[in-house]
């Protein structure tokens, strides 16, 4: 395993929270070993590693929380083809060694070095499969948009990881829509729906377009800044509608109001009851990648866990020898 990377044995990658335990090249390849990676996904393991281990990230709260949050692995880059990683059809499905292979060594890793046991500092309380691994890469060739990680600063022919803190995948089903302003809008509903449609002011969502759907946005050279405009022009919704009422008593708490919309007694004003708020607090928290097979109107969406200083946020990282 070790002759996947040029990195001596005793360099540390990282420590792993919560224990925040050093994580050594030989660690690292030990967990890479046990979960079944061929030598080659080392560096990609390694990256990943290094991600996840971030303050950013914030990997002792995504493993603390009572929420569904796990790391989401996306690859990107030249790496994609030369290990084998599906980015195409039954992308989140079983069968590729690869995909399933990587994400389990990161998560044997945070449990056997870090101590992010299930049950014990593992708080979840349903969980989600990509527990167990999740590992996806972006099906750059039939996108027209800049991949992931070009929007996150890094060349087009640089191998990264990105890893979020994700729910599983959820459904987007439309095999109507025929205009990008029709299918952007659809999205947007379905994306409403992240944690609940009464919280808004969320933060970062992993958008999964299908190349079916991408190509109805390519059709009329819509970008994904337009893209993540439209889903927050139809996810906006006014204040009143969002706060907790005897109907359902879950809404936005009064803390997470925008402080320019409460009066001297910490209360809405009416100007701020009528004021629309968005789904997610900035358009560039809407992460949006290509993939999956060429056949099917479906698309999908991760839901993330709290953003900023208080929860976590996606962490990009070149995979490197």
């Amino acid at each position: 395993m070790l002759k996947g990377t040029t990195r001596p044995p005793s360099d540390v990658v990282a420590h792993v929270p919560p224990n925040l335990a050093p994580a050594t090249v030989e660690k690292v390849a030990i967990n890479a070993v046990m979960s079944g990676c061929r030598p080659e996904y080392l560096p990609v393991v390694i990256a990943a590693t290094e991600a996840a281990c971030t303050e950013e990230f914030n990997l002792h709260g995504v493993l603390a929380t009572t929420y569904f949050a796990t790391p989401v692995i996306v690859v990107n880059g030249p790496i994609r083809r030369s290990i084998g990683l599906n980015c195409g059809r039954n992308l989140f499905g079983q069968g590729f060694r690869a995909n399933a292979t990587i994400g389990r060594a990161l998560q044997l890793l945070v449990r056997n070095v870090g101590g992010g046991k299930p049950g014990d500092v593992d708080m979840s309380t349903l969980g989600q499969p990509g527990k167990f691994t999740c590992c996806v890469g972006e099906r750059e060739e039939v996108s027209a948009w800049e991949p992931l990680h070009v929007e996150r600063g890094f060349a087009v022919d640089t191998s990264t990881v990105t890893v979020f803190a994700g729910e599983a995948p959820r459904a987007i089903r439309d095999q109507l829509s025929r205009t990008a302003r029709s299918l952007g809008a659809s999205m947007g509903l379905c994306l409403d729906t992240m944690a609940h449609p009464k919280i808004h002011g969320m933060g970062e969502v992993l958008l999964v377009v299908s190349p079916e759907h991408a190509r109805t946005f390519e059709r009329e050279g819509y970008s994904k800044a337009d893209l993540r405009a439209r889903i927050q022009e139809v996810t906006a919704r006014p204040l009143r509608e969002l706060l907790p009422n005897d109907e359902c008593q879950k809404g936005m708490a009064l803390g997470a109001v925008p402080p320019e919309l409460l009066g001297t007694d910490g209360q809405p004003t009416p100007a701020g009851l009528d004021a629309m708020l968005p789904k997610f607090r900035r358009d560039e928290d809407i992460l949006i990648m290509v993939g999956g097979g060429t056949a099917g109107k479906f698309s999908a969406f991760l839901g993330g866990w709290a953003s900023g200083t208080a929860g976590s946020m996606a962490v990009t990282r070149e995979i490197t020898d």
